[in-house]
């Protein structure tokens, strides 16, 4: 496997970091996850204007053009030899003294890395996931900006232990006020009487890529849509839901904390979006050669 690291391909037993990155140390840095589909990378440019915005957001000075970075990526891909996959991108605050203080850090550092990757069993696409309500909350805005894909994960780490321990793949993770936020690792949708609801960025959901799509599939099926606080009554009750993000795509959940969502079985309209989405992500895109 070929990894990029600062400017380089190197074997994937030559890419390391110093021990004093504030990325390790810290978990001082951002990230970026993105698919590639037939040989397109999708949706690359909001990906890495998105991960720009969170360098921005920590007062990070990128040294590379948004431009370069998206060649970077495709590189990396076409130099693994890969077709369909995913590709993550990481940058720490570089290497500098033990001590918080990211100004002793002179220069970021930034990997690529593509591989495959599989969130969910075939089965759970198919059939549905079964999630539970985990404990772990969401971190409050004024703590940590849920906008800024950090490596600051612990808290969706726990969350995800909470869901495995509990016999479950997944998990819905609230804010404070008790609103649903996302999940550790999904945002989150939901169908009630033929209208599309999602909880609200606000309320602690990543402004996801994914997200996104359906948000602009909905339009073209001329589906309502409604960004609002939700509660776990509302997906007790709801008529169907399901998951999106960039690893997991689209996939469907049949009940929560044992409460069974519908009939318990993949509706109709989620399997509608499960179709748009697959047809858009496998035509469309950023070429790499």
């Amino acid at each position: 496997m070929k990894i990029w690291l600062d400017g380089k391909l190197v074997e994937e037993n030559e890419a390391k970091i110093s021990v004093f990155d504030h990325g390790l140390l810290y978990g001082d840095g951002i990230f970026e996850g993105i698919r590639f589909y037939n040989g397109r990378v999708f949706r690359l440019e909001e990906h890495i204007t998105r991960l720009f915005d969170s360098a921005k957001a920590i007062l990070m000075k990128m040294p590379w053009t948004q431009e370069e970075v998206c060649k970077y990526t495709c590189e990396t891909i076409a130099a693994n030899g890969l077709t369909n996959g995913y590709v993550r991108l990481v940058i720490t605050r570089g290497a500098g003294e033990l001590g918080l203080n990211p100004y002793q850090c002179p220069t970021p550092s930034m990997f690529i890395i593509a591989s495959t990757i599989k969130l969910y069993p075939e089965e759970h696409y198919q059939n549905g996931l079964a999630i539970i309500t985990c404990a772990t909350r969401r971190p409050a805005p004024a703590a940590l900006m849920p906008q800024v894909k950090s490596l600051n994960y612990l808290n969706n780490v726990m969350a995800k232990v909470e869901a495995i321990q509990g016999g479950a793949l997944e998990a819905v993770m609230l804010n404070e006020q008790g609103y649903v936020a996302e999940c550790t690792g999904d945002n989150l949708f939901l169908f009630k009487n033929g209208v599309l609801s999602t909880p609200l960025i606000s309320d602690g959901a990543l402004d996801g890529i994914t997200r996104s799509v359906i948000l602009e599939i909905a339009e073209k099926l001329g589906i309502k849509v409604t960004e609002r606080s939700l509660t776990r009554y509302d997906i007790f009750i709801a008529d169907e839901c399901f998951l999106t993000g960039t690893a997991a795509e689209v996939i469907p959940v049949v009940s929560l904390d044992r409460r069974v969502i519908g009939d318990g079985k993949p509706g109709v309209l989620t399997k509608q979006f499960l179709k748009e989405f697959h047809e858009l992500a496998m035509n469309s895109g950023t070429p790499f050669a």
